[in-house]
């Protein structure tokens, strides 16, 4: 008999961390963080990471474990996910998987098994640098010719992805697609039970918005600078967050503060779409409200 794992995800500021607080109190829960931005340490206001006086006396796993200098893998994520969530077993209580990006909680609900495939910094370099010279387009293009249905599933703007996808083709031979065939034959670990929060758009929007507001409020212009003069520059993945790119060009003196909330408000209303459309995909959700009493 498969061990349970809640899941309690949904689009960014839709209210995740509190419901998921309040359901781990009423049910002998622990947290395994979902958010591949919470994993930095030294990056709380942009991420909306909850604080110590948020977490309410419930163990929180996999929040602030690495530099912000460092790389982090899916792979590396998963293995850490499952670790925790044997650990949390073991105690007698039930593992909350909680967050929003899909292919942290899809490397765990769907136990996939990542082959190494390996890193080619000086062919990612030459990717990126393609990008820029002849737009994500191209480096889109190439994606569809090479893995047609990895391209099918990846934003025309998620850079990040596009370029992985090509990088593991490029280093094993193989597509993202073929491998991640291959991932799947070992079969779930958990039985799963997965809530999304469902919002409607324009409260979605007036929440995103007041975070907005609220993070600059909390001090995110401070934390991008404290960033800056420890080593951490842009081309770093975790400065490719929203909020922390966008900051960078306005400390810069390139974005009025302005217009430095716009971008970041609309960024990140594009990212909630995406997430939407990822988690639609899955007929496993559970869809509840924020408003859902436990």
């Amino acid at each position: 008999m498969k061990k349970p794992l809640i899941v309690i995800t949904g689009p960014t500021a839709s209210g995740k961390t509190d419901l998921a607080i309040e359901y781990a109190q009423k049910n002998n829960c622990e947290i395994v963080n979902a958010d591949s931005m919470q994993i930095y340490k030294y990056m709380d206001v942009g991420t909306a990471k909850p604080s110590q006086k948020e977490q309410m006396g419930i163990p929180h796993y996999l929040i602030s474990i690495i530099e912000p200098t460092q790389q982090y893998s899916v792979a590396q994520y998963s293995a850490a996910a499952h670790k925790y969530i044997e650990y949390i077993h073991s105690r007698g209580k039930t593992p909350l998987l909680v967050g929003g990006t899909g292919l942290y909680i899809d490397s765990v609900v769907k136990n996939i098994s990542y082959s190494p495939a390996g890193v080619d910094e000086k062919y990612r370099e030459l990717l990126r640098q393609t990008a820029n010279e002849k737009g994500n387009e191209y480096l889109y293009n190439l994606l569809k010719q090479i893995d047609p249905h990895s391209a099918e599933k990846i934003h025309l703007s998620d850079v990040k992805r596009i370029i992985r996808a090509l990088e593991i083709f490029h280093v094993t031979g193989e597509t993202a697609t073929e491998q991640k065939r291959k991932s799947l034959l070992d079969g779930p670990l958990y039985d799963a039970t997965i809530y999304a929060i469902d919002t409607d758009r324009a409260e979605l929007y007036n929440r995103i918005n007041n975070r907005v507001e609220d993070m600059f409020n909390r001090g995110l212009v401070q934390e991008v600078i404290r960033l800056y003069k420890m080593g951490v520059n842009e081309k770093m993945t975790s400065m490719q967050g929203i909020g922390y790119k966008e900051t960078m060009q306005y400390i810069k003196g390139l974005a009025t503060l302005e217009e430095t909330k716009t971008s970041i408000a609309r960024n990140t209303r594009r990212y909630a779409k995406r997430q939407l459309t990822w988690f639609r995909k899955n007929d496993n959700i559970i869809w509840i409200r924020r408003q859902t009493k436990w």
